[in-house]
């Protein structure tokens, strides 16, 4: 994963330290009710869409930017899905980092789904009862945003 200029810099002097920092995901839905999924290619696992906003940005911008960044998919977030501290995660460089995880639930509106940076191995659409092995995090955010979900996906994959 690329590691943020503005975070490079504080780490120059926080050395190994823990962060406390943002982090924004997008569950992405298309027309047909398939959820965007990423193979990152730091762990080799699926997950949702997500990243680091940068200094100023606004979590709703992020969540469309990495989006983009990572899958050439265009999205609009439709609403704010949840708000969780997730638990400290230690990388293999030794820095530790926990993040605020913001998650939007969000529709694509154009784009073809591919690798589009260095951050994923591979990317694709997928049907809910047909999701790869994943990480209880992503699992549990695409459950939560099927739930409850906004009119605009209630007639998804429905004849």
């Amino acid at each position: 994963m690329a590691t943020p200029d503005f975070i490079r810099e504080i780490r120059a002097t926080a050395g190994h330290q823990l962060l406390w920092m943002p982090g924004v995901s997008a569950i992405v839905f298309d027309d047909e009710g398939r959820v965007l999924l990423g193979r990152r290619v730091d762990n080799g696992r699926w997950s949702i869409i997500g990243g680091i906003p940068e200094p100023g940005e606004q979590p709703a911008a992020t969540a469309v930017r990495e989006v983009h960044e990572e899958t050439a998919v265009h999205c609009v977030p439709e609403r704010l899905l949840l708000v969780e501290a997730l638990e400290p995660v230690t990388y293999p460089n030794g820095d530790r980092c926990q993040f605020m995880d913001i998650c939007f639930l969000c529709r694509a509106t154009g784009g073809e789904a591919r690798v589009n940076d260095d951050e994923s191995l591979e990317v694709g659409w997928f049907e809910l009862d047909a999701l790869p092995p994943m990480e209880d995090f992503a699992r549990n955010r695409i459950k939560q945003a099927t739930e409850n979900a906004p009119t605009w996906f209630a007639g998804i994959g429905e004849a």
